[in-house]
């Protein structure tokens, strides 16, 4: 409990942290809770196309009529699940491949890290391109895998070089001596020294995929879901010619202001972690 008041303390203290974080809430709220309050709107309405903002409909309607908001709020869900589940995942590889290839060293780290710099040289948005053609991708966890499956490689080398930087400190040594186990040292000595940087990826992972899924869905190339903010931005150009001048330009606006709302609220947010969450800047 300490702990928790400890890091919300600096948090509050940084103001640009503190703003990234209540960004972060209201997105996280919107992705959760919103879908539970505000109804899905699913019937068209051809009368009511491209409506202005109102107060029956803040952010106008689309082009069959549907609700704006309402799309974007059901759509904050799979957004922000894809872009959790791809963060996870590339945390979870990146971490066993660059710890094993860093303790262990010799042989196994050679194979790893050679597995490691050849999926470095291969750019990854096209890769995901053609997986996304390959792969019928029909839920939020398939579409995380796909993300992250090139997204791993660059934090996993990241923390090589911090396990091997830690792996000779004096308390690392001292943990042998006293007979630690292996398990012990990694996560007890030397994680809470990498935990703040690894946070700080965890969200511009985050941002990252966010970005990615946009992308493939603006492409037509995940047909993942219709309120999707990618595929609303696909709709909104393809269908309604948002980026001609026409009214629809809300419906294009609005997922694209959102996108940038949260990326903004992650890298706010990122500024203060370190300072939070480093044991060396926090003592």
């Amino acid at each position: 409990m300490k702990r928790f008041k400890a890091f919300f303390k600096v948090i509050r203290k940084n103001k640009q942290a503190f703003i990234g974080m209540l960004i972060l809430i209201m997105f996280f709220l919107m992705a959760t809770v919103g879908p539970e309050i505000i109804p899905e709107e699913i019937t068209t309405n051809y009368e009511q196309r491209l409506q202005a903002p109102s107060l029956e409909h803040p952010f106008g309607t689309d082009y069959a009529g549907r609700d704006t908001f309402s799309q974007f709020v059901h759509g904050s869900r799979n957004v922000l699940l894809v872009a959790f589940i791809t963060a996870v995942l590339t945390i979870v590889v990146a971490f066993l491949v660059g710890t094993i290839s860093g303790i262990s060293g010799g042989i196994l780290d050679d194979i790893l890290m050679g597995i490691t710099g050849i999926m470095l040289t291969v750019p990854s948005f096209p890769i995901m391109m053609v997986l996304s053609m390959i792969i019928r991708i029909d839920n939020p966890f398939l579409f995380g895998v796909v993300l992250s499956l090139w997204s791993w490689a660059g934090l996993a080398r990241s923390i090589r070089a911090q396990i091997l930087s830690l792996k000779h400190r004096d308390f690392v040594e001292a943990s042998r001596c006293l007979g630690m186990g292996l398990f012990h040292i990694i996560f007890k000595e030397m994680f809470p020294n990498m935990v703040s940087y690894i946070l700080i990826n965890f969200i511009s992972i985050m941002k990252g995929a966010i970005t990615a899924s946009v992308g493939l869905m603006v492409l037509g190339l995940v047909p993942f879901s219709a309120q999707h903010w990618g595929m609303m931005i696909n709709l909104a150009t393809s269908t309604t010619g948002a980026m001609y001048g026409s009214t629809a330009l809300i419906y294009f606006l609005v997922p694209v202001f959102g996108i940038m709302l949260f990326q903004m609220g992650c890298l706010f947010f990122a500024n203060g972690l370190d300072d939070a969450l480093n044991p060396k800047l926090s003592s």
